[in-house]
Parts: structure tokens; sequence; C-alpha cells
């Protein structure tokens, strides 16, 4: 069985609490992703080379709604559904 198969058929046998605790973890690896362009944005010497993203915002976002996903997810999971 390929890995596409595989991928395939966690996706159509997966509980919707394992669907749900990955989408967490996607969104956590966002906010991983906009902590470290925040980082590099301050790092900046130049004011006008700055960019429009409001990295921070990014964040808070996705840190808040990936750990509640997360949370939501966690009874599922050791549940067994």
């Amino acid at each position: 069985m390929s890995w596409a198969d595989q991928i395939e058929r966690f996706w159509t046998f997966a509980s919707e609490a394992k669907i749900v605790g990955l989408w967490g973890l996607m969104l956590i690896g966002v906010a991983i992703f906009a902590l470290f362009a925040e980082k590099r944005r301050n790092k900046v010497a130049r004011i006008d080379r700055i960019g429009w993203v409001p990295w921070t915002g990014v964040f808070m976002f996705s840190a808040m709604i990936g750990a509640g996903l997360i949370a939501l997810a966690v009874k599922g999971i050791f549940s067994g559904e």
C-alpha cells in the first residue's frame, strides 16, 4: 500500500476527534511560523522594509484557536472514539 493510499485511508476512517486534533496541530504550526516571522520582522533595521502582515495577530488567533481545537480533541482521542 502506497503512502497516498495510507493517507486516504486515514482521512476516510479517522474519527472527528483526530481530524479536529490535526487541524489544531496545523494551527499551532502556523502560530510557530508567525512567532518566528514577528521576531524576524523586529530585527529589520529599515522601517520601510517591515511589511504589512500583522504577525502578532496571526500568532494570537492561530495559537488560541489551535489550543482550543486540541483541547476539544483530547477527550475524544483518549476515549477511543
